[in-house]
């Protein structure tokens, strides 16, 4: 037989749970449904551990910001196509969101949907026979907006915004969020990269006007930033690349030009899965000095409506 030494447990020194610190007790468990079905008691009756606090808290700025600091919110193109953009207008109209950033998918599925009634196409279908991508009102009208706003020194996201106001007839108006910063004089952004996007793939495609009133756009989004300090918050929604990307190079000209400014926000990124491009350039690096970041992990379509009927319901308690 083998003499390996075992550990003597008899010699194991123990302290009594009274004397032991818990993090979590009673009074943070969730509650089951009562009497009250409203969302508020919803609310309320979640668990005030881990995720649920982190939840809170975001809610609790942006709340804390209406009226007194800036609340950016950065999109990718899954937000808009799940059916997400009517809550983020009735966050617009309630002076809750005072900016918005899209990359380019987010761009032209809210462009579609507004223009034409539908979005999303089956890309493994149309890539077969080259159809992907190829529709052609889609191409033909975005990329005259841009050329039109290259032309007049306009950003992209205010050229297809303007594209849709003057439109006579839209099919699906209520559900775009260019449309809606339009009305609501919310400045709206889009960033797009060359070559990612299907109106790029559109004969009528210019990578002058692209290229212009995207940067242009890029620069709008610097100056904005500065109504992030000392309690703003700034959203990253579905964003894995383009918009942490952009926003972090933003944030070094709102600094380089404004003493420093943005400081002490909060930044929260949500997104179905963590990536690392918004945990360090949204999250972690810009709140390194001040303020919080956040990580919120969930499907969009389920995560976000908690997000957005949170502060709502904050806004309707005051």
């Amino acid at each position: 037989m083998t003499d390996y030494r075992e550990a003597d447990r008899s010699r194991l020194k123990t302290v009594s749970i009274t004397r032991r610190a818990s993090r979590v007790g009673p009074g943070q468990l969730a509650h089951p449904p009562g009497a009250d079905a409203s969302f508020g008691a919803f609310w309320q009756a979640l668990p005030s551990v881990l995720a649920a606090n982190d939840l809170r808290y975001v809610v609790d700025q942006m709340a804390r910001a209406v009226g007194r600091r800036g609340v950016l919110v950065m999109l990718g193109g899954h937000v808009i196509k799940v059916g997400l953009g009517p809550l983020l207008i009735e966050l617009m109209r309630r002076r809750v969101i005072t900016a918005v950033a899209m990359n380019g998918s987010a761009a032209i599925h809210d462009f579609e949907l507004a223009a034409y009634g539908g979005t999303s196409e089956d890309v493994a279908a149309g890539l077969d026979d080259g159809s992907f991508g190829m529709a052609e009102e889609t191409g033909r009208d975005m990329n005259a907006a841009i050329a039109e706003g290259a032309r007049a020194g306009r950003g992209m996201g205010e050229a297809l915004a303007q594209e849709l106001s003057r439109r006579r007839t839209l099919a699906t108006p209520e559900a775009s969020v260019l449309l809606a910063c339009a009305k609501l004089d919310v400045p709206v952004t889009v960033h797009a990269a060359i070559g990612a996007d299907i109106i790029h793939q559109h004969p009528t495609a210019d990578g002058a006007a692209l290229g212009a009133t995207t940067h242009r756009d890029f620069l709008r989004l610097a100056e904005a930033l500065p109504a992030l300090d000392d309690g703003g918050v700034v959203l990253n929604l579905g964003s894995a690349v383009m918009m942490p990307e952009v926003f972090v190079k933003a944030l070094s000209i709102a600094r380089n030009l404004h003493g420093g400014k943005p400081a002490n926000f909060t930044a929260c990124d949500c997104d179905m899965q963590r990536h690392y491009r918004p945990r360090v350039n949204v999250v972690e690096r810009p709140t390194a000095a001040g303020g919080r970041g956040v990580q919120l992990t969930g499907h969009h379509e389920i995560l976000i409506p908690l997000l957005v009927w949170g502060v709502l319901d904050q806004l309707d308690r005051r």
